[in-house]
């Protein structure tokens, strides 16, 4: 689904200013999210997992019941995990700075469900989110990868730092709190 993602054009995450292209959730994403606005939308692929109607995903278990993990069904790596929100948000450049606490949960997610797979070198991971319009699913989703060290040739490239399509989940607080900063 979301291993590989795929565009041709963009922006680079790191040189753009995020534009704010869509509504933004509650605090926290306990809301509706960004993108379509809508907390469900059927057509969409993860909407449908995070409501249990994907009979094929087995969903990991979760401490924060507005968010779901899963498998990725294209491992970029040893251990390849989405943590995704329940409600749709369209994808990581709708964020706002309210939207700081959500990231922040994901990424605690993504730690907790490596620790539970018995992968405990947090040094060697890779947490980031594919920057549009590099993104096959248009609804939030957090790539969780360990160890880092062992990408293949072609995962090292998808998830790449500091590319035009992958922004790792600490840039992306960067650039939520200096917006925060700036309002």
């Amino acid at each position: 689904m979301a291993g590989e993602e795929g565009g041709s054009s963009g922006s680079s995450p790191s040189a753009e200013p995020s534009p704010g292209g869509g509504e933004a959730g509650a605090a926290g994403g306990e809301g509706a999210g960004g993108g379509s606005g809508a907390a469900y939308d059927g057509k969409c692929v993860f909407c449908r997992i995070t409501h249990g109607e994907e009979a094929g995903t087995e969903l990991l278990p979760c401490e924060h019941e507005d968010l779901v993990c899963f498998r990725d069904i294209r491992p970029g790596a040893p251990h390849h995990y989405l943590v995704v929100p329940k409600n749709h948000i369209g994808n990581c450049k709708t964020l706002k700075s309210e939207h700081i606490p959500l990231v922040e949960r994901m990424m605690a997610v993504g730690k907790t469900v490596l620790q539970r797979n018995k992968f405990n070198d947090l040094n060697d991971i890779r947490m980031g989110f594919h920057w549009p319009p590099f993104c096959s699913i248009a609804h939030l989703h957090l790539h969780v990868l360990a160890p880092a060290s062992q990408l293949g040739f072609l995962s090292r490239m998808v998830y790449r730092i500091n590319s035009y399509w992958f922004i790792t989940a600490e840039q992306l607080l960067e650039r939520l709190k200096a917006e925060s900063a700036t309002i």
